[in-house]
């Protein structure tokens, strides 16, 4: 049985607040129960002082019966539990959505709702995050994407360029797409080039790779799969469409030299703009660094200048009338006799070569040679006749528009 009364007090330091119920019995007093309210002092919504006031203890040492005691113990008791309850809930679900997002690198309101449905249960979000995922991206497949980033992989005797477009700038700088790009590019080198002639580049649309397995040994992704499913798992990730758009292999001779020049680089093997040249010198035993040096140099040249041929030779002559037209009605609309017309067309059409045919243009490195002087002054140096094989110059987004309506992969790009 309870004692009919009993005295309440409040021992208290920095760490806690304890309430003892202490039991008055004759001349002895018998402490018969404690109850902790398990809430640090720096922990709680409101001061100890104020808590007891709260509950009818005003005062450190008071007289009251042991039912209101022990009621205000389970009131006490029920308020902290249910106010720390909610605390660490909280803590706990910031912390799952944190983790999952890392994961995932899926939209923070996504996350919560894969969260919520299923129970806060990580796994079965996660799956649920991907099953979604892939349905948006189909959705979203249609969207124009502009924006990505060319990804550039090479060996001794290949290079490989792949173009992964994206819908804004800000996803071409996420790791997980920056990842994706650069396997794919290393992908197309993997297939081999075998009964391929030397000193050709040849393009290929997003089919060439679409159906081949590879291996991406990035912890956001799911290990082999399909180049598609890769990419599809990759637009659900970032939310945005995410295509692959086109791509190209440039080989070179065994004893030819290739160059390569990335611009606008997040990181090594990645950017906006690229330019590979090949150099080929008619016997192998020449100076290669000299020859490396002035292919980079080239290859610089080709992103800034935006040659459209190598050669005079290699412009159509489709391309040279359009131009000639073009230039006569402009040059017929000074109201200057035919004579003065024709000199003015010609003028105005060797000026258009000078612009758009590489070996016409102006060095950038130094303007007072063209390209076609530079590479007859390496050829004196190594000792032996050199040519540029071919070029080829791309650029994120060109032409994006002409590219959609014909499935036609862009790019500039001329061969000897």
């Amino acid at each position: 049985m309870l004692p009919r009364e009993s005295s309440l007090f409040c021992a208290t330091n920095s760490d806690r607040c304890r309430l003892v119920l202490c039991v008055e019995d004759g001349l002895t007093n018998r402490c018969v129960a404690a109850a902790s309210l398990m809430a640090f002092s720096q922990g709680s919504k409101c001061s100890t002082k104020l808590l007891l006031n709260r509950f009818g203890v005003s005062r450190p040492c008071r007289k009251i019966t042991t039912l209101d005691a022990y009621s205000h113990i389970a009131s006490l008791r029920k308020m902290f539990i249910r106010s720390f309850t909610v605390d660490a809930s909280g803590l706990d679900k910031t912390s799952i959505i944190k983790h999952l997002r890392e994961r995932t690198s899926a939209p923070i309101k996504e996350v919560k709702s894969a969260l919520v449905n299923c129970n806060w249960d990580i796994e079965a979000a996660q799956k649920d995050l991907r099953k979604r995922g892939v349905v948006l991206a189909s959705k979203k497949s249609s969207r124009t994407a502009a924006e990505g980033l060319l990804a550039l992989a090479r060996n001794e005797n290949e290079a490989a360029v792949i173009e992964l477009n994206c819908e804004t700038d800000f996803v071409a700088r996420n790791q997980v797409f920056q990842y994706l790009a650069l396997s794919l590019a290393t992908k197309v080198l993997s297939i081999g080039s075998s009964g391929a002639k030397a000193t050709t580049v040849f393009p290929f649309g997003p089919e060439y790779l679409e159906e081949l397995k590879i291996n991406l040994s990035h912890e956001k992704l799911s290990g082999e799969t399909t180049v598609q499913s890769a990419i599809t798992e990759v637009a659900a990730m970032v939310g945005e469409n995410v295509k692959l758009r086109r791509g190209f292999r440039v080989l070179k001779s065994p004893h030819g030299v290739m160059s390569s020049y990335l611009h606008s680089c997040p990181q090594p093997g990645l950017g906006r703009f690229v330019g590979i040249v090949t150099l080929e010198p008619e016997v192998d035993s020449v100076l290669v660094d000299a020859l490396q040096q002035v292919g980079t140099q080239l290859a610089m040249h080709v992103v800034a200048s935006k040659p459209l041929f190598l050669s005079k030779d290699l412009v159509p002559s489709e391309a040279l009338e359009a131009e000639r037209d073009i230039l006569k009605s402009q040059a017929e609309s000074t109201g200057k006799s035919q004579l003065a017309v024709e000199k003015m067309v010609e003028g105005r059409l060797k000026k258009y070569l000078e612009e758009v045919v590489f070996m016409e243009q102006k060095f950038i490195v130094n303007d007072s040679v063209n390209v076609k002087s530079l590479i007859d002054n390496l050829s004196r140096e190594v000792g032996s006749p050199v040519k540029v094989s071919n070029f080829l110059r791309l650029e994120v987004g060109e032409g994006i528009q002409r590219a959609e309506a014909s499935n036609a992969p862009e790019g500039l790009v001329q061969a000897a």
